[in-house]
């Protein structure tokens, strides 16, 4: 398997021009993030990501982890991979000081994590995790559990979980049935839940989860739903450890991938656990979460991609095979022009992708940061809006990059030995966890559009427009290609509300379609902003050929990658009539 390296021009590029870093900097309270500071996180993390958990991927994936005794062991090099991170508080970049965090902007993280992703997405789940449980027990927990748990999850010492789904309830837990009797000043916890990411381990001295249960008088479906913490260990007043609780692992699923990551069947039985927030309020604060999370999720698609990328580009550098066409000897089958075209689509796409999420994740800093309520609702609304995006676009075209990245290698890629396989493996999963795409389409379609009736989508089609204006002029053909689809959109918003209101049906019919839609044209905008960051950098006496680069992936995608959203917006103007023409009773029929 192929080293992996950071892509820190492109993280920076991307950071500074795309999310607007140096101008989070300006805000009170991140005055910390200096462009000499960020580059200094960055190059410590990149170092850290490729000589500490790299390393850790490929025996990861051979040789998986183990239930012995009612405890999950995973490999030996993944704990001091985790001691190593914990104790270089790479946990700790975005939190609050009060608990020890460093209190520098989310943004900074994000490029932190996709590190880590990219090193080893199986143990890079593990402190994933840990900051979702973070961000909601920091927004809904009492200060008493605040102070209680914070500090050590933050510092890494202790790593959390999140326990919704159940072998009834997957992505309607409006059917969950894990019971919370009150006792005293906590609860017991009663039930089972099933695919618990790193649901147990020894990397870290206690778990900290995060589980969904109901009180014995609460009303059914959603509404009926409350969220308690469940540690593994309990914790005494003075924060010292105590007896280990009544919940642990069952069993532990057998995967098509992220094959070190400890995926857990938990038992709950009669442990103890602590209120979160307000009854039956739990998937409110579990939403923390879980938008957290999708987030994430979008960013694993860009790092596996990323990591995907990395080791064909090498892969086809070393493999020597017959003369290219035009030439006249044996040679790299980077000299093929179907080979180049694969890369370039690999380039783009994980650049893209890159760009949409780190953007997302900056206007929740800004929201944050806001001097006034009407900038907060309107980056907190951009921010909501782009999640949808990143969490399905940015994990559907995962599966095509990792695809490439075994076709490139031919043979050899369908071959465990050299690692192609293993990510295009572990990437299978990213459409799935967290809301499947389907669930985010929906999302986008409904909760994003149709119930602001299109507000936030038409502002992100305005600014998307007012940025074409600044456009060099060797960029102008791709100004226009982008500007083309960005009408295509906003066809396609148009098309949504006014559908919407005599089919009941079109929304869910086409939300697929106006989600891949909105993520090629969110692409081509970011890499032409990319771009024009590229060109003026360029005229300012910066001759480092990554900008020259950068403009071709730009020119590329929009001639190579971006029509794509022609084909999605063409399927739209069908609305539900192919797609639900088929009554179910016939679909039987249809074959036998």
């Amino acid at each position: 398997m192929a080293d992996y390296n950071a892509p820190l021009k492109d993280m920076k590029l991307t950071l500074n021009h795309v999310a607007r870093m140096t101008e989070l900097a300006e805000k009170p309270g991140f005055e910390d993030a200096s462009a000499d500071m960020v580059d200094a996180i960055l190059e410590e993390a990149a170092r850290v990501a490729r000589d500490v958990v790299a390393p850790t991927n490929w025996e990861g994936d051979q040789q998986g982890v183990q239930l012995k005794d009612g405890t999950v062991v995973c490999p030996e090099s993944f704990k001091d991979a985790y001691q190593q991170y914990a104790e270089g508080g790479w946990g700790s970049l975005q939190f609050d000081p009060e608990y020890g965090g460093q209190g520098l902007p989310f943004l900074l993280s994000i490029p932190v994590m996709e590190m880590w992703h990219s090193a080893n997405m199986a143990w890079g789940l593990c402190p994933m995790l840990s900051q979702g449980a973070v961000e909601c027990l920091d927004l809904n927990g009492s200060d008493e559990l605040k102070a209680k748990y914070l500090p050590k999850l933050v510092s890494g010492e202790w790593t959390g979980t999140m326990n919704l789904t159940e072998s009834n309830a997957g992505s309607d837990l409006s059917v969950v049935r894990a019971k919370a009797e009150p006792e005293g000043d906590h609860y017991r916890i009663s039930g089972e839940k099933i695919f618990i990411t790193w649901g147990d381990h020894e990397m870290a001295e206690n778990i900290i989860h995060l589980v969904l249960a109901r009180l014995p008088d609460a009303p059914a479906g959603v509404r009926g739903i409350s969220l308690f913490l469940v540690p593994k260990f309990l914790v005494n007043d003075d924060g010292s450890l105590g007896e280990r609780n009544t919940a642990g692992p069952l069993s532990l699923e057998h995967k098509m991938g992220i094959h070190a990551s400890a995926t857990c069947v938990m038992g709950f039985d009669n442990a103890i656990g602590y209120l979160v927030g307000e009854p039956n309020r739990g998937l409110a604060c579990m939403f923390t979460m879980m938008n957290n999370a999708r987030l994430s999720v979008g960013l694993q698609g860009v790092s596996i991609s990323e990591r995907a990328y990395q080791q064909a580009l090498q892969y086809a550098f070393e493999r020597i095979q017959g003369p290219a066409v035009g030439a006249r000897e044996a040679g790299p089958i980077i000299r093929h022009a179907d080979v180049r075209r694969m890369l370039m689509t690999m380039k783009t796409l994980t650049e893209a992708g890159r760009a949409i999420a780190y953007d997302a994740c900056g206007s929740l800093d800004f929201a944050a940061k806001a001097e006034s309520d009407e900038e907060k609702a309107r980056e907190q609304a951009r921010a909501a809006l782009l999640t949808p995006i990143v969490k399905g676009w940015c994990t559907e075209v995962a599966q095509e990059v990792t695809s490439l990245g075994v076709q490139i290698h031919g043979g050899m890629g369908f071959i465990e030995e050299t690692g192609a396989a293993q990510h295009y493996r572990d990437a299978r999963i990213l459409p799935i966890y967290e809301g499947t795409n389907g669930i985010q389409a929906l999302d986008l379609v409904g909760r994003k559009t149709l119930m602001d009736k299109g507000e936030a989508l038409a502002a992100l089609i305005s600014e998307m427009r007012a940025s074409l204006t600044s456009c060099d002029a060797s960029l102008m053909a791709q100004a226009k290609q982008v500007e083309e689809a960005v009408a295509g959109l906003e066809t396609a918003r148009e098309l949504l509300l006014k559908g919407a209101e005599g089919d009941a049906l079109l929304p869910g019919a086409i939300a697929y379609n106006f989600m891949m839609l909105a993520g090629y044209v969110c692409g081509g905008w970011q890499l032409l902003r990319q771009a024009t960051a590229a060109v003026r950098l360029a005229s300012e006496g910066d001759d480092d050929p990554y900008l020259k680069a950068k403009q071709e992936s730009a020119r590329f995608y929009m001639a190579q990658v971006l029509p794509r959203w022609k084909g999605f917006a063409e399927m739209l103007n069908d609305g539900s009539q192919t797609i639900m023409a088929l009554p179910e009773e016939q679909f039987a029929s249809a074959w036998q």
